[in-house]
């Protein structure tokens, strides 16, 4: 697991390059906020998260199922990874934090098209 990356996915560049090109400014995995968002839009007052289906349990998509070795193991990290992310959420909410959650299966124009709106909303 030590080569699994927590920063510049694929994803989260993929969200990074969309909204630079249509004129949002950001800062990156701001470790003052809780869980460190993926990107910080504090014009905005918003949080992003871009998770990974299977690393942070999406559900009812194709790419997250539990692997058939050590299932209960998996399960069990799986299981924190959502608690965390849930925790932190909450407490960012709190804080006055709007947060907005990208899954990687569903990273497209459509999608951050819609992010984008809700954005310019605030």
């Amino acid at each position: 697991m030590a080569a699994v990356k927590s920063k510049d996915t694929k994803p989260e560049l993929a969200v990074r390059k969309h909204l630079h090109k249509l004129g949002f400014r950001y800062s990156l995995h701001n470790k003052l906020l809780p869980g460190k968002p993926d990107l910080v839009i504090a014009k905005r007052n918003t949080a992003i998260f871009v998770h990974g289906c299977f690393w942070h349990g999406h559900e009812g998509c194709k790419d997250f199922r539990i692997p058939k070795t050590r299932s209960e193991w998996w399960a069990e990290k799986i299981g924190k990874n959502i608690a965390r992310d849930q925790l932190n959420r909450s407490k960012l909410i709190a804080l006055g934090w709007a947060v907005e959650t990208i899954w990687e299966c569903r990273i497209s124009e459509d999608e951050l098209g819609a992010l984008a709106e809700r954005l310019a909303g605030r």
